[in-house]
């Protein structure tokens, strides 16, 4: 029987996740990630894998990979040597940027420096206008003497921007086409192939990051599939896109930027597909691994998606201080808290937890790796929320005294109180600064946490999701099956897809019916031409049309998602109703324009992501005994039941405080909430106080 192995690579684990070809047993492993060679930790963890499923490697048809790659490699700047074609007179975009201050208040504001340097942005005498006429042919003469001039400097990859490229990409396809000729080993990236979007500047350093991370990601790949072939898995590889699809390996090469939240839109992906099962079409997606904390809304039983996100943020994490990404990508909201995360004493005197993380090397002082820094990880272990004896399965020990020592050293003996009361802070201060951020995301989006329900993954996301949704006041958690590795189970249930997208600028008046189609008609062909096959047995197609439209004078504009069938004469009531959703009223009457066109073609998995059980052994008990644990209600350490999550069955009731203990994460449930086991092995937390109730 044929299985799909999906791998998630994290700042601190690598989760892997294999389904067999029915679609329902999943065999979990998670294990330390190689920061030095992220490839390394895949290749070692797939044969165990394997191995622990009873799996040949002849038996896998598809690898599904996530992976923070390339946002890692554009914040450690660890890129290729990249130069840039510009439009004479334009080279100083990239400095000049937004001319926007990201804080009123900061004197001394500073913003990254851009991916290309002065130095190597050179100017091309070439002009199109807004409407794509050539108002100055390309001087091919001059572009030869600049590649040449380039290439003496040991550039790697290029980045051809030239000005209004989406309406006209002619000058830029044959300043690519002569670039790769003359210089066979050049990595090269036009703006208007990588976002044919108008807005120079988010155009032109979107495509900048493509370009310096393109050698890069092309022989990681390299690498990896030379690694799985070594292995024995003849299987596909697939790589997750930001917008929760997945492509092939070629693909991922021209397209590197889109890679850029490959691994937690996954996650959010599967909490979506798990809609349905739950009975649930609002639900807050929350993942903590061992590096940040993520959440996404998932309204009407669909991620909300955007096409704007920002990378390298100098300012922690603070919006307008990053590099601009236009791509389209799941909503995700990222903070820095997570397991490895490190805690000390703030300038104001109170316990501060994060951005930095110790991520897998060294890692958190209990790890006994050489870590030092006190940790939510060490935290969460002194609680009483970890089993120092059953961390990963027992597959790695925990050190207590290592971790008590860390948070006595740096923050209860300078705070002046207990280790205890000391770890607790640590734990509540990350619970506070997760809520706060999702309680920011929600109201910008207009989305009311009481009647949704909160899906908790990712390593440390269980440890924590009942306090943080008692904080946001939802109602329910859930637990899902294969919570501790979830993402690696979203990739799983992941489509073949592709967006394409076309920047034309048209009165919504005059428009027909037959030139809507013939727009939308060219970008799905361009799309399913890129995904490079049809719909096979056990997939269907789903086609998303949609477009950016504004009142005529406006300078940004609104998505609007067009149903099947839908045709010209639904476009105003659409537009209206979109905008409504946004600001309260729309105004009748007024002329409407299309400035965007997108189009996205999925090859959906009829079974994915439903009716998962895990492959575990029989016979265990679901009381596995007691362990002292710290609750806020009770301000000290009590005997707190624990049980085995493998032993749960459908219908099981209990009331917490309970620790519910999985190989990959433990489920911290709170004095007073209510936990049931659903039809489907899903863990379904009611939580005291989260409506109409001070916590």
């Amino acid at each position: 029987m044929s299985c799909r192995i999906g791998i998630d690579i994290g700042g601190t684990f690598t989760d892997f996740a294999l389904l067999d070809g029915a679609g329902q047993r999943l065999c979990l492993h998670k294990q330390l990630t190689t920061p030095d060679d992220p490839a390394r930790s895949v290749l070692t963890g797939v044969p165990r894998l394997l191995a622990k499923a009873g799996v040949a490697a002849g038996e896998v048809d598809a690898v599904v990979h996530g992976t923070t790659l390339v946002t890692n490699a554009l914040i450690e700047r660890r890129v290729a040597r990249t130069a840039m074609l510009v439009t004479a007179g334009f080279a100083d975009v990239l400095d000049i940027a937004r001319e926007r201050r990201y804080d009123m208040y900061e004197l001394g504001i500073t913003y990254p420096e851009p991916l290309v340097p002065r130095a190597l942005r050179f100017e091309l005498r070439e002009r199109v206008d807004h409407r794509g006429a050539v108002l100055q042919p390309l001087d091919e003469a001059e572009l030869a003497a600049a590649l040449d001039a380039m290439a003496a400097q040991g550039v790697q990859a290029l980045a051809v921007c030239l000005l209004n490229s989406p309406v006209n990409p002619a000058h830029e396809q044959r300043a690519a086409q002569i670039a790769r000729e003359r210089h066979p080993g050049l990595y090269v990236s036009t703006s208007a192939e990588v976002f044919p979007f108008l807005r120079e500047y988010e155009r032109w350093t979107t495509t900048t990051m493509n370009a310096c991370t393109g050698p890069l990601f092309d022989r990681y790949l390299a690498r990896l599939e030379a690694g799985l072939r070594e292995a024995g898995l003849r299987g596909d590889l697939f790589v997750m896109s930001s917008s929760g699809g997945m492509v092939g390996p070629a693909l991922a090469r021209r397209f590197p930027v889109r890679m850029l939240e490959s691994g937690p839109a996954a996650g959010v992906l599967q909490s979506a597909a798990l809609g349905p099962e739950l009975g649930r079409t609002e639900l807050l997606a929350f993942d903590m691994g061992g590096t940040t904390a993520k959440g996404a809304l998932v309204r009407g039983g669909r991620p909300l998606r955007r096409y704007e996100m920002e990378v390298a943020r100098v300012h922690e994490f603070r919006a307008g201080s990053g590099l601009p990404a236009r791509i389209p990508v799941i909503d995700l909201i990222e903070i820095g808290s997570g397991g490895g995360s490190i805690a000390a004493v703030d300038v104001r005197g109170t316990v501060a937890v994060g951005p930095r993380s110790a991520g897998a090397a060294p890692g958190p002082a209990c790890y006994a790796q050489g870590g030092q820094a006190p940790t939510l990880t060490d935290a969460n272990l002194l609680l009483g929320y970890l089993d120092a004896g059953f961390f990963l399965g027992g597959a790695m020990r925990l050190d207590r005294e290592a971790a008590a020592a860390a948070v006595q050293r740096v923050l209860a003996g300078p705070l002046g109180v207990d280790t205890l009361r000391a770890a607790w802070g640590i734990h509540e201060a990350v619970n506070e600064d997760v809520a706060r951020a999702f309680r920011n995301h929600a109201s910008e989006r207009g989305f009311d946490y009481r009647g949704c329900a909160m899906v908790a993954f990712g390593g440390s996301g269980p440890a924590h999701a009942c306090r943080v949704a008692r904080k946001l006041r939802v109602p329910t958690v859930v637990f899902p099956v294969g919570a501790g590795v979830m993402s690696a189970v979203g990739l799983l249930a992941s489509p073949l897809a592709f967006e394409t997208f076309r920047a034309e600028r048209c009165a919504v008046g005059a428009l027909d019916d037959a030139g809507l189609a013939q727009r939308f008609d060219a970008l799905a062909a361009q799309a399913r031409a890129q995904l490079g096959r049809a719909p096979v047995t056990g997939e269907r197609e789903q086609l998303t049309r949609q477009l950016d439209m504004r009142y005529r004078g406006q300078g940004h504009e609104i998505e609007v998602e067009l149903p099947p069938g839908a045709g010209r004469a639904a476009l105003p009531a659409l537009f209206a109703a979109a905008y409504e959703r946004v600001f309260a009223k729309s105004f009748p009457g007024q002329p409407v324009e299309v400035t965007n066109w997108k189009v996205s073609v999925s090859l959906q998995r009829e079974s994915a992501g439903a009716g998962l059980r895990l492959d575990v052994p029989a016979g265990t008990r679901k009381v596995k005994g007691e362990r002292p644990a710290w609750f806020a209600e009770w301000g000290e350490l009590r005997p707190t039941p624990v049980l085995d999550r493998y032993a749960l069955a459908p219908g099981d009731r209990f009331v917490g405080p309970l620790l519910v203990e999985e190989a990959e994460s433990t489920c911290v449930v709170g004095v007073g909430d209510v936990l049931q086991v659903d039809a489907h092995g899903h863990l379904v937390v009611t939580v005291r106080g989260s409506v109409g109730e001070s916590s």
